[in-house]
């Protein structure tokens, strides 16, 4: 048995680099090799109308990037893969992430899906901001559908900010949230792998209206309710997720609503706070699912 671990092409420093090593030192300790490769090599191709992959020698491939393109490939190829394409896709676009999820019982703030603009002369309407307010009031939060750490996510507390925000990114698909203010600067993340809690931890901030680890957050253990853990293992499951991680705001009664949802998410704050050795968790999982 050999596994793969595929990373970003351009970027693996930090925490990105953190999270492949620690799991190919599980996978060692259970004697199995696994390889980290950057996803520069075109690890599969469309030759004579059909996939050819670059991997031979490898049994599974975990791929720690958002590479659409060479992710579909791969999976189209056959080989097993942690996480699946749609999986990835969805949860990469916050957008795509909330739509999946409707229908579906699950509890989040009040979301509108911001209209798409494909000319960098175009003006916003005054009266599309109107709009938002009138559905979301003030202060509203917007949030780019691509990003992570926090990055790409806004509060505006004032009609005069919220426009200025809608200008700036008009050209990037986006969306606009109702602000919840008994979670400012702080949310719950849980990881689940396998259909199971691996377990949570409170992520609160100094000042931010984010709470991120990365943006100068701190966490501490969290016991979340036996109704959080069947929330957070229902989403993981309409999301078809072997691993994620889940963000949750805190409502305004206490009980969860859905932030966020990471199918590659960072586990270095999350074992050191919680004691968890999250790695070794998910290693176990994929082999005793690959055995399957």
């Amino acid at each position: 048995m050999k596994g793969i671990i595929l990373t970003n092409a351009y970027v693996n420093t930090g925490d990105i680099a953190f999270q492949p090593l620690r799991l190919k030192e599980e996978f060692e300790k259970l004697g199995v090799k696994t390889d980290i490769l950057p996803n520069d090599f075109f690890p599969a191709i469309i030759d004579e109308g059909k996939i050819k992959t670059n991997l031979d020698g490898y049994d599974f491939c975990i791929f720690l990037d958002k590479d659409k393109y060479a992710l579909k490939a791969i999976e189209k190829s056959g080989m097993p893969v942690y996480n699946a394409f749609m999986p990835i896709t969805v949860c990469d676009d916050k957008t795509m992430t909330f739509l999946h999820l409707a229908n579906n019982g699950i509890p989040m703030p009040k979301t509108l899906p911001a209209p798409l603009c494909f000319d960098d002369k175009a003006t916003v309407k005054e009266e599309l901001v109107d709009k938002i307010i009138e559905n979301l009031g003030l202060p509203v939060i917007v949030k780019e559908c691509y990003g992570s750490l926090g990055k790409g996510v806004y509060l505006a507390n004032s009609k005069t900010e919220l426009y200025e925000i809608c200008q700036k990114i008009k050209g990037k698909p986006h969306l606009f949230q109702e602000f919840i203010s008994s979670s400012y600067g702080k949310d719950v993340r849980v990881i689940v792998i396998g259909e199971k809690v691996v377990g949570a931890m409170l992520r609160s901030s100094n000042g931010d209206f984010r709470s991120n680890i990365s943006s100068g957050g701190h966490g501490e253990p969290y016991e979340i309710s036996r109704e959080t853990e069947k929330l957070a293992i229902k989403i993981a499951n309409l999301l078809d997720l072997k691993y994620c991680g889940m963000d949750f705001l805190i409502g305004n009664d206490g009980k969860p609503l859905l932030c966020e949802v990471n199918s590659n998410a960072f586990f270095k704050g999350f074992e050191k706070v919680t004691g968890k050795n999250v790695a070794k968790i998910y290693a176990e999982f994929i082999l005793s699912d690959l055995s399957k």
